[in-house]
């Protein structure tokens, strides 16, 4: 036998119980969550096994999710730099796989107008104009991929009348000072062309919103990386970190990998001890989401499903929900504060009872999958690519907030411009500044805690 050759272990059993604020690695060889998305989604892509003996690379980027395959693919297709992709589990086993979907056009979780607020009119044209631009870029990277991708649109639905009057003002301002031609949809509108949800009052309707099977669009980048020249190392955790000469030395279970430049890319899943410039910069926040058995034609017409499009309500803690292209129903919303908690039946049922209260049809519909994960939100609500110190050649992109399927492609090519040299628009905030620091991040969850039930008070009842 050719000693080169590695044999994979069998995969050790999913850990639902993963808490990126108490465990230092997410895992090691750990199976896929147990994701619709997984099972629906095909073969994983052959990859180049664990990293066997010490190596010298020029690119490490440390996350095979969406973010860190696509920066390999354009470090390769746009600079000839040839990257080592490092994942602790399996390809893409993180945000990647346990998402909604939704590509919308927004990044991170602020509006257009708390934009302006934020950082003034002209800064806020500008971040349009580049998430348009990442849009384009999103599109042009799945046009060849299988993923059932649903060019639809997006609807953020009303859940209570009193905040019409709010999307009204946010359309009123998209189309005339960003041309971004929104609009509003009745109520009588909303339930006879698109969806008969009960909570529904009305929605601000999005012409550009593309809902994916995400697991297919992680193994389309995955494919690409490979066949452009990427090295994909799955079970490869980084267990320590040490820069000596300004080369990084990235300890992992098989061998140290000495590379001249680190991108980060591990989302929701990256861990306190991962690096210090990381350390009290998000705060990982808990989603749940299902999938039902597959709806009869009746069901469907009871629902009023029109179509497939994507869907978000205006809740502080929205749920996210769609008619999948096999007639399934899929919804997400809010979790468990801590890892430790995941598992508990009360998340599962106030996503049921959420479910319920916006399709009553379907009331003790069999769920046919559940699963949770965990999302990278910045304490401003914006994403950050940056490079924290222009010393050393480390760069992240992290802080979606939940709205990363379609902005992390052109975060990964951001990301990949930046590794290599290149310029990009740092007169926006999200390239010019780091993640917030939160002082007061080790009492976060007690935080939290008093949040969703304040949330919950004026999503519902204030």
């Amino acid at each position: 036998m050719n000693k080169h050759v590695t044999i994979k272990k069998a995969l050790d059993a999913y850990d639902p119980r993963f808490d990126p604020l108490v465990q230092r690695t997410p895992g090691h060889n750990q199976d896929y969550a147990p994701t619709y998305w997984v099972a629906h989604g095909g073969d994983a892509p052959q990859d180049d096994g664990p990293v066997m003996q010490d190596m010298d690379v020029d690119v490490a980027i440390i996350g095979s999710g969406f973010t860190g395959l696509a920066c390999a693919v354009f470090l390769a297709q746009e600079h000839g730099i040839k990257a080592h992709v490092l994942e602790a589990n399996q390809v893409s086993w993180g945000c990647t796989s346990r998402n909604g979907g939704q590509a919308q056009n927004n990044s991170g979780r602020l509006k257009r107008s708390q934009w302006i607020k934020q950082w003034g009119l002209e800064t806020a044209l500008k971040l349009h104009k580049d998430i348009e631009e990442g849009f384009e870029t999103f599109e042009e990277l799945i046009k060849d991929i299988d993923c059932d991708a649903v060019n639809a649109g997006h609807l953020y639905v009303a859940h209570r009348p009193k905040v019409l009057k709010t999307l009204e003002a946010e359309v009123e301002l998209m189309n005339k000072t960003f041309g971004y031609k929104s609009r509003m949809v009745s109520k009588a509108e909303l339930h006879s062309d698109w969806v008969k949800e009960a909570n529904g009052h009305g929605a601000m309707l999005e012409p550009t919103g593309i809902g994916v099977q995400p697991v297919k669009v992680a193994y389309g980048y995955h494919r690409k990386a490979r066949a452009l020249g990427a090295k994909i190392h799955t079970s490869s955790p980084v267990e320590g970190w040490e820069t000596i000469n300004g080369v990084h030395h990235l300890r992992t279970p098989g061998g140290i990998v000495r590379a001249r430049a680190v991108a980060i890319a591990t989302g929701g899943y990256t861990t306190q001890t991962l690096h210090k410039s990381l350390k009290n910069r998000f705060m990982p926040i808990m989603s749940n989401n299902m999938v039902t058995r597959k709806l009869s034609d009746a069901e469907v017409e009871a629902c009023g499903f029109k179509s497939n499009i994507i869907m978000t309500d205006t809740r502080t803690l929205r749920h996210y929900y769609r008619l999948l292209p096999d007639q399934r129903l899929q919804i997400g919303s809010r979790s468990a504060i801590t890892g430790a908690d995941a598992g508990n039946r009360k998340h599962f049922e106030r996503l049921v009872a959420g479910k319920d209260a916006k399709f009553p049809a379907l009331k003790g519909i069999d769920i046919d999958y559940s699963w949770w994960g965990w999302v990278d939100v910045s304490h401003d609500m914006m994403p950050r690519i940056f490079q924290p110190n222009a010393q050393e050649q480390i760069f992240y992109a992290l802080g979606y907030g939940g709205n990363g399927v379609m902005s992390s492609a052109h975060a990964g090519r951001r990301m990949a411009q930046l590794v290599a040299g290149k310029p990009i628009p740092k007169e926006l905030p999200i390239y010019n500044s780091p993640l917030p620091y939160e002082v007061f991040a080790p009492f976060r969850r007690i935080g939290q805690r008093m949040l969703y039930v304040w949330y919950g008070l004026r999503d519902n009842y204030l």
